[in-house]
């Protein structure tokens, strides 16, 4: 198999489309693609993210501990630049996002550095932005 990156493509559950339309159009500024009256697809930073309706469960969030931080699991995101991340995450606390985790610079000074942040959508899918100074350190032991 090549090596060379391609797009991800991942369809994740929402209970009301509307408010995760405006968060993933408005508030994470994503460029909407084709879309019904029950799914939007995105552009996530090159990546094909679909919302799709379904009703609202009553499982409860599970955790794991990473870092001194409750990381919400199951979780989804991007890598980004050591500068977009900084950007964005300034962007995201204007908007006011409620963070889960703000960010700040997790494994500090160990293998793996990095920056994070995590929060959720309207319908409480976990969202994890990163970014390495380093990204030689992403696989790194």
């Amino acid at each position: 198999m090549s090596n060379t990156l391609r797009p991800f493509h991942l369809a994740i559950p929402v209970h009301n489309l509307a408010d995760c339309r405006a968060f993933y159009t408005d508030t994470l500024e994503l460029a909407e693609g084709r879309s019904s009256d029950h799914w939007v697809d995105y552009n996530f930073f090159g990546h094909q993210l679909v919302i799709h309706y379904k009703a609202k469960s009553e499982d409860e969030a599970h955790t794991n501990a990473v870092d001194g931080k409750d990381v919400p699991v199951p979780h989804f995101g991007v890598v980004l630049d050591w500068s977009d991340f900084h950007e964005f995450a300034g962007v995201l606390k204007q908007k006011k996002v409620a963070f889960i985790i703000e960010p700040y610079i997790r494994f500090e000074g160990e293998v793996g550095e990095q920056a994070t942040m995590f929060f959720k959508d309207p319908s409480g899918n976990a969202l994890e932005f990163k970014a390495f100074k380093d990204i030689d350190q992403l696989f790194a032991k």
